[in-house]
Formats: structure tokens, C-alpha cells, sequence
């Protein structure tokens, strides 16, 4: 988000880490939801939101234009129907807390633009809901991610009269109440709502403020804790349709995040865990968004800094327990670059800031950072949303100005989703606010001319994109058992630990074992070629032994051969530090026969020529079965002096 004009963004970051750098000592509701996958539990609200006078009425044109729950194919988000559904979207604020940090938190001079939200959504001292929400129709989103903080989760204290003065039926209510009137009435009238967990405290984002990382003044579980909560709270709303886990997740004064180390602030478990917990404890039915990380490094020149965003996930990706759930999420603002914080004076490195690239090296940029991820094929796929970008209606600068052309159109041009910061503002205090309202709720900005960001507002909002079917894609997704289990599928975790004190993984339900990695336990799942090829049966065999190799069928003369039975594919692997502790095999829903071979990856990689799926294993070697055979075996070696971990795959056709 933009940080008040008076304070440049991550300027109080910067001076902190300047500190320690120079003092190194010191310190649809028209679609049912769809059945729950066996093994996941449905919780009802808990407790149930409050509903609200203020209502709006869904037009019959909403309920046509899409179905609840969302879901993914490839690089797309599609609606119950199977429809593409593009997040065009907008950010409407408050509820994540407006404080700066500084002075008294009573005085609005002293809160983000001079704009105090009462730590709810912004507006509803100015204007009716219903007629906020037609506003937000108007400008044809259908998107709205609604901020929040744990802070406001647990506030029992009654927001003042003034701060609901236009909705008078949510006086008396806490901020969390007030949260729940906003969620229902938007649903109700037809917007997508993605929750998302903005700051731990009611505090304006994104310096040393706090809330750096998730887990910044409480503990990963607390963190999770709250968001199951949240989940089932709108398990009954039909639009709510998404849990976005963090925002902005960045360095604090001493230390990075980081994205696979396995510590306290490896981002990527920590939003694996929380995305299963969401899925398995509280809404099946939510997309789960995982923002890239914002910020490492100190912003000083000669030293290490930059924007990671999503590029780990080119190596590290996420496998959640439902394949079709995920979505990436990066920020795009001109004043940052890919190594520049956007701190003016204190914290300003001489690095590039978006504004200042060419239209070509802006779309490299962004290619790099975020949209490869919407590459068919690949462990990593998924839709990128670009959950916030923004310039305020006064800007002046013209490298300012050039910059939200070429963003636009890069949008427009990709079909990208997309969502504007902020929706709401007050008039003569947030220039950036797609709307602002006076405090006699005249509107104005972007509907009411004379709005420079107009044109290109048009362009994004209604150039064609993608409608109608999405096709399905084949999916790839990775098994990382670096720092503990990776068992995907939610079958396999119905039958409790299947090979006890191993590091464990299996591929998430309707998808095969392809691959496997020598060293570092990595592995390769997908349903190419046949869609899932699991029977309906819930059995599971656990190969330990040679058992279920033939007389006659030694496919790997000297080496330990763990075979799935006949009629069984591989689905998991455990290891036991890198040696190879068990298979896991599944019974086929058709009969298994055709021809096998041998693949060979314990001296180099022997992957197919398309490269499906990506490298699942990087820096390792690493073998794959091709898209039309199924993995049945995998052979190591206990040879003094030999790595121990897999070998060689058995690949047999599919039938």
C-alpha cells in the first residue's frame, strides 16, 4: 500500500536498518458448494456474522455473471462453472488499521492521510453502504479484497458513533461485527470477496511497523489460529471466495524473511501451513492466495537488496491439498523497482524504480518477478494477481504518469487480474482512492471526470479478455520433504503415519508420482495423460521390500527395488535422512499393464525432452517418467560410499 506523502515509504524501515548497519553491536450462491474432499472437516461460522439492515440486493445481473465457489485451471481462475473468472478488483481499506505509529492514535492528523478508519472499512461515516457498493459497481469491478488486521480480530470494544455516522443500523458494533455487515453486503450483491490478513496490528503498513512478517509479535500458530477462525466465520457466505494470507511480508530492523529454510520466518511453510489448515479445518471451497515476498536486504548501495516477489517459486513451490486452489500474488508500485525500497532521502539507493524503466524493460520486470508463474506446464503454475498497484489523480511527474500507462497496458495485454489501491478515500486527504467522499458524502474521482488515471482505467476495465470454458490442463505439482512431511493427499492422511519417524510425501489426491530427485528428497506429481488414475477403493499398500518384484523381472540388477503390486502406481516416497525408507502405492481405478523401462538418475538427469513439470529438483540430479506412463517402482543402493536416496524409476505405459 501507498504510505502517507509525509512519511515516503519504508523511510522508518530504512533508518532502522541504517542503524544497525552503522551500529553493528547493538541490538454462488446460485451453485451449491461443491461436496467436501474426504478427509476435510466443515466447520459452521463460528460464530455466525450479524447481519445488517443495510443490505444490498444482489441484481439479477451479478447472480448470472458468476457462480461461487472460484477455483483454478492452469494460469486462470474459473467460477463453479468452469468459466474464467478474471479478479478485476480493487482495495477497499480501513479495517486493517490507519495509524501511523506516531502521535496520538485519536487524532486523525496522526493516522494515514489524515484518515482515520476506526479500524474499519473506510467510507461508512460519509455514505450509505448500498449506495458504496453501487459506487463500486459503477466502476465495473467485481473484486474486492477487503484488508484486516489479528488486532481487530480480537477487539471487543465498540467502534464511536461517528465512525458509521451514514449507516446508523452498525452503531454499537465492534470492528469485527462492522467487518462481517461489509463481507455480507457484498456478497449479496454480487462481489467476489477475498479476505486478507493485512497487518497483525491496527497499524498503516509497510515499514518497521510491526507487522513485517506474519509472525511479528505472535507465533506462526496464533497466526493460523486466527485465520481458521476467520474461514469458518464466512464458510456461509457464498462470495467470499479467498483467503489472501499476508501482506507485504518484508525485513525487519535485523533479519530477512526467507522462502524454504524451514526457521521461524521461512514464508513459504509458514503459508503452507496455513493454506492447509484453511482447506482442511475451516473452508475447502476458498482460494488461497501466497504473496510473494516484498522486501530483503538493507537499502544501502553496496549492499545485498531487492524485491524477491515470486522467484523462489521457480525452484520452491507450493502443493496445496486441493490442486486447483492456489493463486500467487505480487505488488507493482512505480515509486519501487526490483531493487529499490521507494524510500525517498533515508533508505534511497541510486537502483532503478518501476517509473524509471522502459516499457520493455518494465515487462521484462514483471515476466521475471511474477507472470512466469502463469506458464503452462510447470510445477509452479498458477494464476498471478497482481493484488495491488495504484497512483494517486494529482501526480505531476511524468515518468510517474508513463509508468501507469505501460502497467495497464501490460495488464490489459497479459489478461492479468488485477487489484486497485485503495477504493475508498476522503475527499482532500487520499488523492490515490479510486473514490473519495466529502464529509457531506459527495463523491468524487474517477467516475466523475476529470481524472487523468480515466483513460487507462477504461482500457484495463474493458479491453476482451478470456471468457467462457477454461480447458482443463494437466497439472505438475512439487514434493518438498526438506524440513518435514509433504503428504499432499488427503487420503493418505485419512489412514494416519504410514511410515513412522520418516520424512514423509504424497502427491495430493488425483495425481501420480512422475518424478523423483537422487538427493534432497524432492519429487514430481501430476495427472498428465490420464487424469486421475486412483481407483475408489481406500486401500494403500506400503512397499518396504522386494516382495512384488517378479521372478524374472529384475528391472535393476544390483539395486534394492521397492515395487508397487500389480495393478498399483506410486502416489509417496518416505526417506529416512537421504536413504529411501518406503514406497507408497495405490490401487489403479483401470487395469495397469504395458511395457516398462528404466530410468536411470543416479550420475545425471534423465528427464523427457519436454521438460513437463520444470525442474522439480534444482542443483540435483534428478529422473522422470514420461506424461503417458505411470511410476510403479523406485530402485537405491545401500553400496558403502554411494548416495542412498533414489535411484532409478520403473515408468510403465498407461493403459
Amino acid at each position: 500500500m501507498p504510505i502517507s506523502p509525509a512519511v515516503p515509504r519504508l523511510a522508518v524501515a530504512a533508518l532502522g536498518l541504517l542503524l544497525t548497519v552503522t551500529t553493528t553491536t547493538a541490538a454462488s450462491a446460485a451453485t451449491p458448494p461443491r461436496p467436501a474432499p474426504a478427509g476435510i472437516v466443515t466447520a459452521a461460522p463460528h460464530p455466525a456474522p450479524r447481519s445488517t439492515p443495510a443490505r444490498t440486493a444482489v441484481d439479477a445481473t451479478d447472480q448470472a455473471a458468476w457462480y461461487a465457489p472460484l477455483s483454478t485451471r492452469g494460469r486462470y481462475v474459473v467460477d463453479a462453472h468452469g468459466d474464467r473468472f478474471r479478479l478485476k478488483g480493487a482495495n477497499w481499506d480501513g479495517a486493517q488499521g490507519s495509524w501511523t505509529g506516531s502521535g496520538s492514535a485519536d487524532d486523525p492528523a496522526d493516522h494515514h492521510a489524515g484518515q482515520d478508519s476506526h479500524g474499519i472499512p473506510l467510507g461508512l461515516d460519509r455514505a450509505p453502504l448500498s449506495r458504496l457498493l453501487a459506487d463500486f459497481r459503477a466502476l465495473g469491478v467485481n473484486t474486492i479484497r477487503l484488508p484486516f488486521s489479528n488486532e481487530m480480530i480480537h477487539s471487543t470494544v465498540p467502534v464511536p458513533d461517528s465512525a458509521v455516522t451514514a449507516n446508523p443500523p452498525l452503531r454499537g458494533r465492534t470492528p469485527l461485527e462492522i467487518y462481517d455487515a461489509v463481507v455480507e453486503a457484498l456478497s449479496e450483491s454480487g462481489f467476489a470477496v477475498i479476505l486478507n490478513n493485512h497487518t497483525n496490528t491496527s497499524r498503516w503498513c509497510c515499514g518497521i511497523d510491526g507487522n513485517e512478517r506474519w509472525n511479528s509479535g505472535q507465533s506462526t500458530d496464533q497466526w493460523a489460529d486466527d485465520w481458521v477462525f476467520m474461514a469458518r466465520r464466512y464458510a456461509s457466505v457464498p462470495r467470499v471466495v479467498g483467503a489472501d494470507l499476508y501482506n507485504e511480508v518484508r525485513r525487519d530492523v535485523l533479519d530477512d524473511p526467507n522462502w524454504g529454510l524451514g526457521d521461524g520466518h521461512d514464508w513459504y511453510r509458514a503459508a503452507q501451513i496455513a493454506a492447509d489448515r484453511v482447506l482442511t479445518e475451516a473452508n475447502p471451497r476458498l482460494l488461497v492466495v501466497i504473496e510473494g515476498i516484498n522486501w530483503t536486504g538493507v537499502p544501502v548501495d553496496g549492499l545485498p537488496h531487492g524485491r524477491p516477489v515470486l522467484t523462489p517459486a521457480h525452484t520452491l513451490s507450493h502443493t496445496l491439498v486441493d490442486s486447483h486452489k492456489l493463486v500467487y500474488s505480487a505488488h507493482v508500485y512505480g515509486y519501487t523497482g526490483p531493487h529499490h525500497s521507494g524510500a525517498t532521502g533515508i533508505g534511497e539507493t541510486h537502483d532503478a524504480r518501476y517509473q524509471d524503466l522502459s516499457r520493455t524493460e518494465l515487462s521484462a520486470a514483471l515476466d521475471d518477478e511474477a507472470f512466469f508463474a502463469e506458464e503452462t506446464g510447470r510445477h509452479y503454475t498458477a494464476p498471478v494477481w497482481v493484488s495491488e498497484f495504484g497512483i494517486g489523480s494529482s501526480e505531476t511527474n511524468a515518468a510517474a504518469r508513463t509508468w501507469f500507462d505501460n502497467v495497464t497496458d501490460y495488464f490489459t495485454d497479459h489478461d492479468a487480474d488485477f487489484a486497485f489501491w485503495p477504493l475508498v478515500g476522503f475527499e482532500g486527504h487520499d488523492d490515490w482512492a479510486l473514490l473519495r467522499y466529502d464529509s457531506a458524502g459527495q463523491r468524487s474521482g474517477i467516475l466523475d471526470g476529470g481524472d487523468w488515471r480515466a483513460t487507462a482505467w477504461q482500457r484495463l476495465m474493458t479491453t476482451p479478455g478470456k471468457t467462457g470454458a477454461v480447458a482443463s490442463v494437466p497439472l505438475w505439482h512439487m514434493l518438498s520433504t526438506d524440513h518435514g512431511d509433504a503428504v499432499a493427499s488427503l487420503r493418505v492422511r485419512a489412514t494416519g503415519d504410514w511410515d513412522a519417524g520418516a520424512h514423509k510425501a504424497a502427491c495430493p489426491d488425483g495425481s501420480r508420482l512422475a518424478g523423483l530427485s537422487h538427493t534432497g528428497g524432492r519429487g514430481l506429481c501430476t495427472d498428465a495423460g490420464t487424469g486421475d488414475l486412483r481407483g475408489a477403493e481406500a486401500r494403500q499398500t506400503v512397499v518396504t521390500d522386494e516382495r512384488h518384484v517378479p521372478a524374472g523381472g529384475d528391472w535393476a540388477s544390483g539395486y534394492t527395488k521397492y515395487q508397487c503390486p500389480a495393478g498399483e502406481f506410486l502416489v509417496g516416497y518416505s526417506l529416512r535422512g537421504e536413504r529411501l525408507s518406503a514406497a507408497l502405492c495405490a490401487p489403479a481405478r483401470t487395469a495397469l499393464s504395458g511395457a516398462g523401462r528404466t530410468v536411470w538418475f543416479d550420475r545425471s538427469d534423465n528427464r523427457p525432452a519436454d521438460a513437463a513439470g520444470a525442474d522439480f529438483a534444482y542443483g540435483r540430479y534428478k529422473g522422470q517418467c514420461a506424461a503417458d506412463e505411470y511410476a510403479a517402482g523406485i530402485a537405491f543402493t545401500t553400496r558403502a560410499g554411494s548416495p542412498p536416496g533414489p535411484a532409478a524409476l520403473l515408468c510403465r505405459t498407461l493403459p
